[in-house]
């Protein structure tokens, strides 16, 4: 933050960030409220031993 305070990063990149940010919120959000989808879930995989 002291590098950001020293040398603030030019408009077109905070709104970059800004974006990201609020789509990783906005993600979040809905899966906490809807949550997660059945067909993303994985099955556990046996591990396989060498004879």
């Amino acid at each position: 933050m002291a590098q950001w305070w020293r040398h603030p990063p030019d408009r077109a990149r905070l709104i970059t960030i800004a974006v990201a940010i609020v789509a990783s919120l906005v993600l979040v959000g809905i899966e906490r409220t809807v949550g997660w989808p059945s067909w993303l879930h994985t099955e556990p995989v046996p591990i396989r031993r060498a004879p």
